[in-house]
């Protein structure tokens, strides 16, 4: 039995081994047959990729020789027309250079005939020098006198015989020129000032709160007066309690302290708690509201103006000009007004209006320094200026507004008219007492001192000067001379707004006696 089975096993080795023998050599088989497959495709592919490269490069020469001859055909004949333009060109030269050479050889025939003609010309002159110095020497000798000394006397002949003649046409240009340029300002004058109405009020020194009851007084006075003199103290202003019913009086020069006390106060009443701890705290809220608003206020104001960009230290400057009065007059309305007057000014002249109004918004921008920093308001408006790299133009209408400066340009010139037109409206300004008196005196002396005067006065509020003259000493068209002079004076040496007119005056009485 074991040996039946192991003979089995071997019988079926042998079977499987002969199967695999059988197996294998049929796959060589068909694998050399493959082999044999692929070399021939190979041969075939290498063949026609011979035959496309011999297609190729015989193309790529017919297309290289179509090319070529392509490009020989244009260049032959873009070189024919260099050559041709080439001939022309050489043509034209020799052409100019032939009109060249006529106009040098006349030009040199014409130098020739003005250097004859030169020296003819100083033959001529040196007869005639020689011809006058024989003149002069004859007349010299004829006269008695030199030739120095005959010019003296002719000249001084002449000098007094033209001078009535000199002032009788000073008189009549004067006048014309006079009419004409007065219809033309005022023509200007009242188109900008129809064309702008700004509103103005007068600023007074006082503010009066209302109170509620008179009981509110002994609150505000607080226990042994410890709230009115902490009021005072801290906000800088005279608290006035009196008699007035149901009413206390703030008083102070400087309008920005004194608005802000009256809102501090008016805050207090409200509030109802009086301390001076109250008071303090109160005090520091308002006074930073009205910081922001001043900044806001200018702000405005260059908007309104359409002014594009200003340093912000101008800006807040700018609007404490809200808070700052000139002889009654708000600084800011009086600020708003000159610019929008000199805008519509240099628009007429021809100038530029934009640059008008910024001199205008800061030709009193000193003013608003003045309680906090020494100097006039004049010098430190343009030293601010400078500071912050205002236009000369500005700097120069700060200087040439109050008579620093002549104007050096039409927008300045503008600024310094509005500013005359803003200060001398009736009713713009209040004016101090001893100013004016003085302002008068200085007319009525620079008047008098003039040669042939009698006496003069100053009318009109100041406005208008009367100059009695000796008829003897000054006659009519002396008399225009005169009013010119004192006119000049008086615009150099006197501060004043508006304009002083000056009238001379004189008369001639004649006397007989019938016997």
């Amino acid at each position: 039995m074991m040996e039946s089975i192991v003979v089995g096993i071997v019988t079926a080795l042998l079977t499987a081994l002969i199967s695999v023998l059988i197996v294998k050599k049929f796959y060589s088989a068909k694998f050399d047959i493959l082999i044999e497959q692929a070399k021939a495709k190979a041969k075939v592919i290498e063949h026609e990729a011979e035959v496309i490269l011999k297609d190729a490069q015989v193309k790529a020469k017919r297309d290289y020789d179509k090319e070529f001859q392509a490009a020989k055909k244009e260049y032959d004949e873009m070189a024919f027309k260099i050559e041709r333009k080439e001939k022309e060109l050489n043509k034209h030269l020799e052409t100019e250079l032939r009109i060249i050479q006529e106009q040098k050889d006349e030009i040199i025939e014409k130098n020739k005939k003005i250097t004859t003609i030169q020296q003819g010309l100083k033959k001529q002159q040196k007869t005639y020098e020689e011809k006058i110095t024989k003149a002069i020497k004859v007349l010299e000798n004829a006269s008695g006198l030199t030739l120095d000394e005959a010019k003296e006397l002719m000249l001084e002949n002449v000098r007094e015989e033209s001078r009535a003649q000199i002032a009788s046409i000073f008189r009549k240009k004067y006048k014309a020129a006079e009419i004409s340029a007065k219809e033309e300002v005022n023509n200007m004058l009242s188109q900008a000032v129809t064309r702008y109405a700004g509103e103005f009020a007068a600023e007074r020194l006082i503010n009066n709160i209302p109170l509620s009851d008179e009981e509110t007084k002994g609150k505000i006075i607080g226990k042994e007066g410890r709230n009115i003199k902490a009021l005072e103290m801290l906000l800088g202003v005279d608290i006035i309690i009196d008699d007035t019913p149901n009413t206390i009086t703030i008083s102070s020069f400087n309008l920005y302290r004194r608005a802000i006390a009256t809102k501090t106060i008016e805050e207090l009443l409200e509030d109802g708690r009086i301390q001076p701890a109250r008071i303090e705290e109160i005090y520091k809220k308002v006074k930073h509201e009205f910081d922001k608003s001043i900044q806001k206020e200018g702000e405005d104001v260059i908007l309104e103006l359409g002014i594009t960009s200003m340093h912000p230290e101008l800006v807040k400057l700018v609007g404490r000009l809200r808070y700052r009065a000139s002889y009654g007059q708000n600084a800011l309305k009086h600020t708003l007004e000159v610019a929008n007057l000199a805008g519509l000014l240099a628009v007429q002249m021809d100038g530029d209006p934009i640059l008008a109004r910024r001199a205008g918004l800061l030709h009193d921008i000193g003013k608003a320094l003045t309680h906090d920093m020494p100097g006039s308001h004049v010098h430190l408006g343009a030293e601010m200026c400078k500071r912050y790299d205002e236009d000369e133009t500005v700097i120069n209408a700060i200087y040439a507004h109050h008579g620093h400066e002549e104007p050096i340009n039409v927008e300045s010139a503008a600024v310094c008219a509005a500013d005359a037109l803003s200060a001398a409206r009736p009713g713009a300004r209040r004016e101090v007492l001893e100013s004016f008196l003085k302002r008068v005196e200085e007319v009525e002396n620079i008047s008098t001192s003039k040669t042939g005067v009698i006496n003069a006065y100053a009318i009109n509020a100041g406005r208008e000067v009367r100059v009695i003259v000796k008829a003897e000493l000054v006659n009519d068209d002396e008399a225009v001379l005169l009013a010119n002079e004192i006119a000049q004076e008086i615009e150099e040496k006197v501060q004043y707004p508006g304009e002083i007119k000056v009238n001379v005056i004189r008369e001639l009485r004649a006397e007989s006696y019938a016997r």
